[in-house]
Formats: structure tokens, C-alpha cells, sequence
């Protein structure tokens, strides 16, 4: 396993990696991960160095100590004021919602690993992930409405998606705290698991998915992201020319051939 060097700003979001497997672990345990400026720029290089990276064939994201995040730190935030018109539309478009673009234009599968509370922003970082597991004590909460504030970070967006339209409003009106149980039954996890299981079945996801075909599961990524946005014939469009791009991969040709011979295929990510 290896580790960036840490400096300031770089040690707010720890990097490692284990053979093909990027792992990004936000760092302010005091501050239950909330989001600051710092920590959100470190984590969107995260995702676009995932992106690039030949050997990263998966990542797994996922907090330090008893909080996965608080969403944003807004402890520099001042209330009241004069405002610029257009100063909040601005910052939430290059702050929150770049952030969660990162998470879903990011090349490589990405694991939520939701080791405490997921807060805000904090739970739409964990619902942009493609797959997310949660430990049996995490919570995610639509914390916007006890604020007076509207969701940001891709919120209206995510759960609509999730868990349809009425369920997302009472998550979003209401604001109350769901278990990780509650939140795999309406479809927002994965799977739960013990919390001394978080960290190995992410891992075992992680690494059945960086020996998978890369090119293919990022083209199927971007197909299932766009679905629900699209028609039928836009979306077959899509699919015909994700298929003609992947196969002219070599994983493509390898699972052909492995299928040809009888045999396991072995994919390499290009």
C-alpha cells in the first residue's frame, strides 16, 4: 500500500492505494469531516487523479473516526450580511455541486464505505457514489429543512432518483435521521453491515471491481447516470456507440475470447 505525502491541505483527505484500489478517507475526525474548501478542492483532485490514473481500477471513499461527514463546515459562514446577487448561486455551483459532479463523472467505480453519520452534503457525497455500503450505527440526514435552507450538493437531484419524487420530499421536509437499516430498505444503501465489517467488505467490493473490465464498467456507469434523464431512442443511441467504444478494448476482446475457450477471463483495465 502506498500513501501520498501529506502537507496542510493534502492530509485533509488521506490517499493510499492497494494494487488497483484507490481509497480516499476524509480527515477532520474532531470535526466529524465536515466539508471546508480545502478538504472539498483536495477531494475532486481525488477523483480526477482516479480518473487518469491507469493503475487505479476502483476507489473507495469513507470518513475518519465516528462520522463518515457532517457536510459542510459552515462555521465561517456569516449570517445576514449584503450579499452580491448571484454570490450563493455562484458558490454552490463551483463548491458543492462540483464536488458531487467529481463523484459521478469519476472514470472508476466508487464505494461509499459509511462508517457514522452522513450529514447534508455530507449524505448526498455518500448517495453520488455507485455503491454504498453503511455500518450498522451510520445515520444520513437531510439536515437543510432544520436549518431554513434549501438542499444543496445535488440533493433534489440524487433522491428523486433513489427513491422517488414523495419519499425524497418527506426525507427533505421533515428532516429526521435514518438508520442505516431504514435507508437500505428504501433503497439508499447497499448493504449494511457490522461496523467491524465496514472496512473488509469494502475492500472485497473494491477489489472484485478493480479486477473487472474498466473501460466497460465506467461506459456502464455513464449509461445507468444518464438513463433517467434521456429518451428511449437517445438512450439507445447511447448504449450502440458505449458498445462499439468498448469493443475495441482489450478486456473486450479478452472476455470474447475467454468465453470462446471455456475459460475464466482475466481483465487487465484497458
Amino acid at each position: 500500500m502506498t500513501s501520498s505525502p501529506e502537507d496542510p491541505v493534502e492530509s485533509r483527505v488521506l490517499r493510499s492505494t492497494d494494487p488497483h484500489v484507490r481509497r480516499l478517507t476524509l480527515n477532520r475526525p474532531d470535526a466529524l469531516n465536515a466539508i471546508t474548501p480545502d478538504l472539498r478542492e483536495d477531494l475532486i483532485r481525488g477523483f480526477l487523479d482516479a480518473s487518469a490514473d491507469p493503475d487505479v481500477r476502483a476507489v473507495v471513499l469513507t470518513g475518519r473516526g465516528r462520522g463518515f461527514c457532517a457536510g459542510a463546515d459552515l462555521r465561517g459562514a456569516v449570517a445576514g450580511g449584503e450579499r452580491i446577487p448571484g454570490d450563493v448561486a455562484r458558490t454552490i455551483r463551483r463548491g458543492a455541486q462540483r464536488l458531487i459532479a467529481a463523484v459521478l463523472d469519476c472514470e472508476k467505480p466508487v464505494i461509499a464505505a459509511v462508517n457514522g453519520t452522513a450529514v447534508g452534503l455530507g449524505a448526498h457525497l455518500a448517495l453520488a457514489c455507485d455503491l454504498v455500503l453503511a455500518a450498522e450505527s451510520a445515520r444520513f440526514i437531510e439536515v437543510f429543512v432544520r436549518r431554513g435552507l434549501v438542499p444543496d450538493g445535488a440533493g433534489a437531484y440524487l433522491l428523486p432518483r433513489l427513491v422517488g419524487p414523495q419519499r425524497a420530499k418527506e426525507l427533505m421536509f421533515f428532516g429526521d435521521a435514518l438508520t442505516a437499516p431504514q435507508a437500505e430498505r428504501l433503497g439508499l444503501v447497499n448493504r449494511v453491515v457490522p461496523a467491524d465489517a465496514l472496512e473488509k467488505t469494502a475492500r472485497e467490493w473494491a477489489e472484485r471491481l478493480a479486477a473487472g473490465p474498466t473501460r466497460a464498467l465506467a461506459l456502464t456507469k455513464q449509461l445507468v447516470n444518464a438513463s433517467l434523464e434521456t429518451d428511449r431512442a437517445t438512450a439507445f443511441a447511447a448504449e450502440a456507440a458505449a458498445q462499439e467504444i468498448n469493443m475495441t478494448t482489450a478486456d473486450a476482446r479478452e472476455g470474447v475470447a475467454s468465453f470462446v475457450e471455456r475459460r475464466g477471463a482475466s481483465f487487465e483495465g484497458r
